[in-house]
């Protein structure tokens, strides 16, 4: 970091640069009391020897060293040797003008309440939640109304009046079904977990697609046919396959454009929970979209309650995709840029016990 010390110094989150191996090369003064070590003692040293991360971090390293764009990891368990895990939010970016280097920020979701925050984001999220879903339910009753009475008085208006009620009640409906959502969220129920042909969800999910809000859209499949079964409840991976694709097909927009349906396996893959071995999820799915990427300014918490890149979005279809997957103990992250947006699913394989029951009709 010459040239940017006083920069680099002044940064009030762990920050360090990785070389091509992994291997810590700067560490700035947050990051030394982040570990409790200085850097004559971490210089050299793999990453990963001094941390325990729960999600496929190596993985995803090599991601952004080959995609040259940033990636962003929240709600992630952080631990070493020398401390207890804290949750944190990481981003990784290459560095300008360096092929194999990497910075590595690690913000811990206390440091973060410290940094402006009264609360951290998920006592904040589960906070809004419940109002949000006490104000859905006391809403909907009087909406009802509403709606019943319009449609009574739309039996006496004359034809030119109709257009009015016809609106009062179209609205109504639009504003229940957001309500809807809301309670959705918090009323999810515990995934009933079987083996899954994900290709079959993945089918399901874009011919519904195609018939409604993908219409305008070309969708291309790149499916990996000896990929095995997965350990999942196919209606809630339909839902998390449907909402990813509509994320895509509005931010094209009117214009259109191509949605990538992809699977792979990835046997390496792993994720490690604190408190856990380290589990397997080499099933990969990823939609690709070629439109106009995540605005910046949201990129970090786009999984967050809430949060929303659209006018008039809920800011709820992002934060249950990602509620569904962590319930079946899998991993989900985003890597975005102007022109390629990638979400990408990562699933376990079904127990050599389960996997010779039938595979789930969808």
């Amino acid at each position: 970091m010459a040239g940017n010390g006083n920069i680099w110094a002044s940064l009030p989150i762990p920050a360090l640069i990785l070389d091509g191996q992994n291997r810590i090369t700067e560490i700035n003064p947050a990051a030394e009391i982040f570990f409790n070590k200085t850097i004559k003692s971490l210089e050299g040293v793999p990453v990963f020897d001094k941390l325990e991360i729960d999600a496929p971090i190596k993985e995803t390293l090599e991601r952004v060293r080959k995609n040259r764009s940033p990636i962003f990891v929240n709600d992630v368990d952080v631990g070493s040797h020398d401390r207890a895990p804290v949750t944190c939010a990481i981003q990784i970016a290459p560095v300008n003008g360096e092929t194999d280097q990497l910075l590595f920020l690690v913000t811990p979701r206390d440091l973060a309440g410290r940094l402006g925050r009264s609360m951290s984001a998920d006592k904040a999220a589960k906070s809004a939640i419940g109002m949000a879903e006490m104000l859905a339910h006391e809403i909907k009753n009087p909406l009802a109304g509403i709606t019943g009475a319009a449609q009574l008085l739309s039996m006496n208006l004359p034809k030119e009046d109709l257009e009015l009620a016809d609106l009062i009640v179209a609205e109504t409906r639009r504003i229940v079904k957001l309500l809807d959502q809301v309670e959705q969220f918090g009323n999810l129920r515990p995934p009933h977990r079987r083996p899954v042909n994900v290709h079959d969800v993945l089918d399901r999910a874009r011919k519904s697609s195609m018939l409604g809000f993908a219409a305008h859209m070309k969708l291309v499949e790149e499916y990996d046919p000896s990929l095995p079964v997965t350990y999942a409840d196919a209606d809630q991976l339909v839902q998390v396959f449907q909402n990813l694709l509509k994320n895509a097909a509005q931010a094209a927009g009117d214009k259109g454009g191509k949605i990538t349906l992809r699977t792979f396996y990835e046997p390496s893959l792993r994720v490690r929970r604190m408190g856990e071995p380290p589990s397997q999820v080499p099933l990969q799915v990823e939609i690709i979209d070629d439109g106009p990427g995540l605005p910046p300014a949201i990129a970090e918490d786009i999984f967050e309650p809430f949060v929303s890149g659209r006018e008039n979005g809920t800011g709820l279809g992002l934060a249950l995709v990602s509620k569904i997957i962590a319930e079946h103990k899998g991993w989900i992250s985003v890597e975005s840029v102007p022109g390629r947006t990638v979400f990408r699913i990562s699933l376990p394989v079904a127990p050599k016990e389960e996997d010779q029951m039938n595979i789930e009709e969808i």
